[in-house]
């Protein structure tokens, strides 16, 4: 998949509905939560019952606008919404009450970073509606059940402009867009939940023309690696109906994952046809200054500033920044703690190593691990000090200061008997056991297989019983294996 065309480029657009974080839904007070029994919350207003009124969710605003802030894109001052209307099974009032000819958020742009280095990818606009409900297709197998807990659930949808040309580009930027509404606090980001949603629109055009082609939209695409697959899919598809001067319909799409393909669900709609109409139980919404300032103080510094303070560290790599600003918690807690240490780099390889697995293990989040300063330090100069390996670390003492409210990590390490020895004398005694003990390997060596080091401070550390310290018999190993 993903064959190289010379002739023809594509032309992306993607949709992106993020479901935002609040307690209710987006027009009544129906609960947002996920999982819950099917229709537990399901009131008349989300079913449109006669004589129900909507009424506007001020949270759900804050999240909008916060996207919008720090997307750069100008924020409508004066907001109205309208129904879409149109038939779908789990669309229990037979409209949706979106936002047509005033987005809340307009303009903007998103910065994506590929293989071909970073850029600006614009954004149309930014807009609020509701969601829908969801159809279940598996319950039973001649009739589909509906469940209407997520009708009526708070969404943004984040319209770029068709300003990418790769399936490589369109997943770095739903990877970014994830990014954002997390660190912000807008969205969990759980796309197999649901709770990202992507619509890509695709066309194909010659190299060199500025005209638009006949797009294709593919739905509901759940997850990054599932857009990636489809958005190449539906690239090398429409170059070929054009090499072969088939014309290209503008349909909608879907994308089966098991089958690896993309298939026809309907001719796609234009706006026209979904019948747009102020909606009249609303009153327009303001954002004024002094709301519009509440929520820029809400918002925490940015990953891209984050980065750039983390470079300023002692021994932090680019790459060590950017994972760390993977998630506004991980950055957080690197925070809390970097503050009272002089060991930055050493406090990155703990926790994107070590930490970052027992969380994966624990399914814990960042936010629920015990951040102790005060503990860390003796444990990062335990092993800066070449008292403690960073392995031992590692394995016996990191659980106790993940796990405990308060520990001495010197006691701690004194009782597991894994403070390292230091005495050089002891050290080339081990070396020299081991090197006579293994001639055939030291010859290898000798003969140009230098990764055979790793081997012998194997079995140094076997010798010593772990109490070797691993930087001083690779030296050592080193110089004696040149004499030899």
């Amino acid at each position: 998949m993903g064959t190289a065309h010379t002739t023809y480029e594509a032309v992306i657009g993607l949709e992106v509905h993020v479901q935002l974080l609040t307690q209710s839904k987006l027009f009544s007070g129906d609960a947002a939560h996920f999982n819950e029994q099917p229709n537990a919350h399901v009131s008349p207003i989300v079913l449109a019952h006669p004589g129900t009124l909507p009424r506007m969710n001020k949270q759900a605003v804050a999240g909008a606008v916060k996207m919008g802030l720090i997307c750069g894109s100008s924020i409508t001052r004066t907001n109205y919404f309208a129904r879409k209307n149109y038939f779908y099974p789990d669309l229990p009032k037979g409209y949706q009450i979106s936002q047509h000819t005033h987005p809340i958020c307009e303009g903007g742009s998103v910065r994506i970073s590929t293989s071909s280095g970073k850029r600006d990818v614009r954004l149309t606009r930014i807009h609020l509606e509701e969601d829908a409900g969801k159809s279940l297709h598996d319950q039973d197998p001649s009739l589909t059940y509906l469940d209407y807990n997520r009708a009526g659930v708070a969404l943004i949808e984040i319209v770029s402009e068709p300003d990418m040309h790769t399936a490589e580009e369109a997943a770095a930027y739903l990877t970014q867009i994830r990014k954002l509404v997390k660190w912000i606090g807008i969205c969990d980001g759980n796309m197999e939940e649901g709770s990202i949603r992507c619509d890509a629109n695709v066309s194909v055009r010659p190299v060199g023309s500025t005209h638009l082609g006949t797009r294709v939209e593919v739905k509901n695409l759940n997850s990054i690696r599932h857009l990636k697959q489809a958005v190449q899919l539906e690239i090398d598809r429409l170059i070929n109906l054009s090499l072969s001067g088939t014309s290209i319909v503008q349909e909608t799409r879907s994308y089966d994952t098991d089958a690896g393909l993309t298939f026809s669900i309907r001719t796609k709609e234009d706006a026209d046809d979904y019948r747009y109409f102020p909606e009249p139980d609303l009153p327009p919404f303001i954002v004024d200054d002094a709301f519009l300032t509440a929520v820029r103080n809400q918002l925490p510094a940015l990953p891209e500033a984050k980065i750039a303070q983390y470079l300023q560290l002692e021994g932090i790599s680019e790459y060590d920044a950017e994972q760390l600003t993977d998630e506004y918690d991980l950055s957080n807690f690197f925070d809390v703690i970097s503050q009272k240490t002089q060991y930055p780099k050493l406090l990155v390889n703990f926790l994107l190593g070590p930490v970052r697995s027992y969380l994966n293990d624990a399914k814990l989040k960042w936010s629920e691990l015990p951040a102790h300063p005060e503990d860390w330090e003796p444990l990062l100069k335990l092993v800066a000090e070449n008292k403690v390996s960073f392995s031992q670390a590692a394995q016996s003492l990191l659980p106790s200061i993940l796990t405990e409210t308060r520990v001495d990590v010197f006691e701690l390490a004194q009782q597991k008997s894994i403070l390292l020895n230091t005495n050089e004398e002891d050290h080339l005694n081990w070396v020299a056991a081991v090197l006579g003990d293994m001639p055939d390997k030291v010859s290898e060596y000798k003969k140009g297989k230098k990764g055979l080091i790793g081997l012998f401070v194997g079995e140094v550390k076997k010798r010593s019983r772990g109490k070797a310290d691993p930087k001083k018999t690779t030296e050592l190993l080193i110089e004696k294996l040149e004499k030899i």
